[in-house]
């Protein structure tokens, strides 16, 4: 895809289609990234299967590209080759791209033992301070020099192996101390470390590599520093977060759908909120199948919080499916402080939605009806999407090089499953 196009793209929905059938889930962004950046530290040849097509992953790519790696695409195959590293200095304008661009900090200091980058970009989600990321980092022996948004890192005596207490189970900062530690001299233990599928997925990752990571997954995660790691091949896991908002589109239709290519355990924490609306889930080996009924009920309370709890990721797009629901439900956001940039959108659309800061209470309407609405990140995309097929008429979702940016075939997957939903080219 030329993602260049993006910003004049746009969603035309028709709403009040049934939908049925299977669709596959892809590989995970969010384990894909912090994937993609850890193949620096083999320094050899890493095979990445199930790498989804995503402008966040094209970026990361570019980015390994700027760094001196060989990288090709062979469909949903990522070939990079790190031997030949160059250079420990990202240019800004790639790491303004994205938010998990962070990352390549981490593991650029493992293999290079240096780091030169600007702050990350992404999606708005108001403040999302990277200090635990500096002040782990520092604690390792990292010399960081920051001047207007600009890292300057180095590492004058070596990595060494520390006992770490983060404040906060932050999935970056994790991310950025395993990858800074694995070729450490010493040991590395993270007291209440993030506990995501995505920082499981790096460690296996990192492990097939020759390192020594254990615990991840659990409160704690200890990593033995290893002389060096070498190349391997690997399978992204499935994107728990598109299977939810698949889930989503299935329960604001009333329909019946069945999820290929998941990991239920994973999915787990979003179940509740599903059953509590009145839909059935069942699940067998890889796959799950959702029933929902003609009428969602509503939820009494969903709270974000770090996994195995309610994840931020999944609230618009259930927030999106509830707006319909019989009754009041309420989201409580914990994890960021402006994440609810979907809601005025929504609102458009005939939702009756009120917030107060981290507070959202949902009462769900009979129908929303069509509109002109504008994806203002990521999951507000999905969640338009989603309120789109539920709705009266013709939808149009604007700034779609945001939905982009996590769904793959997101257009294609829904008019299989029998939505009506194109992708088009609109105006300036």
């Amino acid at each position: 895809m030329d993602w260049t196009v993006g910003k004049m793209d746009a969603f035309i929905i028709k709403g009040k289609s049934s939908l049925s059938g299977e669709v596959d889930i892809h590989g995970a962004k969010n384990s894909a990234l912090p994937i993609l950046a850890a193949t620096l530290l083999s320094g050899g040849v890493c095979v990445l299967e199930n790498c989804p097509e995503l402008s966040d992953v094209e970026n990361a790519i570019e980015i390994l590209k700027s760094l001196g790696c060989k990288v090709r695409r062979e469909a949903d195959r990522v070939i990079v080759d790190s031997e030949s590293v160059s250079t420990c200095r990202v240019e800004p304008e790639l790491m303004h791209k994205i938010r998990s661009s962070i990352v390549f900090m981490g593991a650029l200091i493992g293999r290079t033992g240096c780091a030169h980058l600007s702050f990350p970009g992404g999606c708005e989600l108001g403040p999302r301070p990277i200090d635990i990321h500096i002040n782990s980092l520092k604690r390792l022996g990292v010399v960081i020099d920051e001047k207007h948004g600009h890292f300057s890192c180095t590492t004058p005596n070596g990595v060494n192996g520390v006992t770490l207490n983060l404040p906060f189970p932050s999935v970056g900062a994790t991310e950025n101390i395993i990858m800074a530690a694995v070729t450490s001299q010493g040991t590395t233990k993270i007291h209440n470390a993030a506990r995501e599928p995505e920082i499981v997925d790096l460690a296996n990752f990192l492990n097939r590599c020759g390192a020594n990571i254990y615990g991840a997954g659990e409160g704690v995660i200890t990593i033995d520093g290893v002389h060096q790691l070498h190349g391997c091949t690997h399978r992204i896991i499935p994107d728990r977060i598109e299977a939810a908002t698949y889930m989503a589109a299935a329960a604001v239709t009333g329909s019946t759908i069945t999820l290929n290519n998941v990991i239920s355990d994973h999915i787990e924490p979003v179940y509740y909120v599903f059953r509590e609306a009145g839909c059935s889930i069942r699940t067998y080996k890889n796959k799950l199948l959702i029933q929902s009924p003609e009428r969602l009920k509503r939820v009494k309370l969903i709270r974000t919080l770090v996994y195995p709890g309610f994840p931020t990721d999944a609230q618009a797009p259930v927030m999106a499916m509830l707006t319909v629901a019989n009754g009041t439900s309420m989201f409580i956001e914990t994890i960021f402080q402006n994440r609810y940039k979907h809601v005025d959108e929504l609102i458009k659309m005939g939702a009756n939605i009120k917030t107060e800061e981290r507070v959202a209470v949902v009462e769900g309407v009979k129908s929303l009806y069509g509109a002109k609405v504008a994806a203002t990140d990521l999951r507000s995309g999905a969640a338009l999407v989603i309120a789109g097929l539920a709705a009266k008429g013709e939808t149009t979702v604007t700034n779609v090089y945001h939905i982009d940016r996590g769904y793959e075939q997101l257009t294609e997957n829904l008019r299989k499953l029998g939505a009506d939903i194109y992708r088009t080219t609109i105006g300036e």
